[in-house]
């Protein structure tokens, strides 16, 4: 790839002076077995401590009741706090604080979600990719009601 089209400015943050494309893409060796983690954007950096909502959506993911999630970082004073939103089983009456219960026992303190938002369906594009942007918006505004 040369660039993105009428963009230099995201030509210049993903390819470097050698040509190398940066994928964004959060990856770790187990021997010779590359495995990719997570997103470089979507990591959350809560209290100094590295977030990787791969990790959390797939112990909110293990719970029976659960269809889906998706985790994003909440910006709050100097420091981020992860937000969980969960699709459950049509008829489910699990609350959110079975699913804060079930992830305390498998996660330490500070990947555990302050806050875990139950939706009907999580928004996907044409793809079924969850579409994190929008869930940032929501996290967003219901802590501004909060406030």
């Amino acid at each position: 790839m040369r660039g993105y089209y009428r963009a230099p400015e995201a030509t210049a943050a993903a390819i470097d002076r050698d040509g190398w494309f940066n994928t964004g893409d959060l990856a770790r060796f187990d021997g010779d077995i590359l495995f990719i983690v997570d997103r470089t954007k979507e990591l959350i950096i809560r209290s100094g401590f590295n977030v990787y909502p791969a990790e959390v959506e797939a112990v909110l993911n293990e719970h029976p009741a659960v269809v889906q999630s998706a985790v994003i970082g909440r910006a709050v004073t100097a420091n981020e706090e992860v937000v969980a939103f969960v699709q459950l089983l049509p008829g489910s009456t699990v609350k959110p604080t079975d699913l804060m219960a079930h992830a305390a026992r498998q996660l330490a303190p500070y990947k555990r979600p302050c806050e875990i938002i139950i939706l009907d369906a999580l928004p996907a594009g044409s793809t079924g990719k969850i579409l994190k942007h929008r869930l940032a918006e929501v996290a967003r505004d219901q802590a501004i009601r909060q406030a």
